[in-house]
């Protein structure tokens, strides 16, 4: 069964009406996009995860007075790198 109770599957696309095919790629590409972004979500909180709590645990369910303020700079660092980068990006497009 797929993600859509397994009648896309069985579906002719070719019989779709344009309209419904373009509306069809657009849904794929924003699923698309959006398993890109929690790709990069769960890179970023492994990494930062790995880097500023080393033991592998939190303790008592809580961060420490160290630990928070790594993972607030790590997290701050890579939002500042992909922001760089995504403005390279778009003035090599223009």
């Amino acid at each position: 069964m797929d993600a859509l109770g397994g009648g896309l599957a069985n579906v002719d696309i070719s019989k779709l009406s344009d309209r419904d095919k373009q509306e069809l790629q657009q849904f794929v590409m924003n699923e698309g996009q959006k398993a890109r972004i929690q790709s990069s979500i769960h890179s970023l909180t492994d990494t930062c995860f790995r880097k500023c709590i080393p033991a592998g645990n939190v303790k008592n369910g809580k961060l420490d007075k160290y630990e928070e303020p790594c993972m607030r700079q790590c997290v701050d660092r890579f939002l500042d790198a992909n922001l760089v980068v995504l403005r390279e990006l778009e003035r090599l497009r223009q």
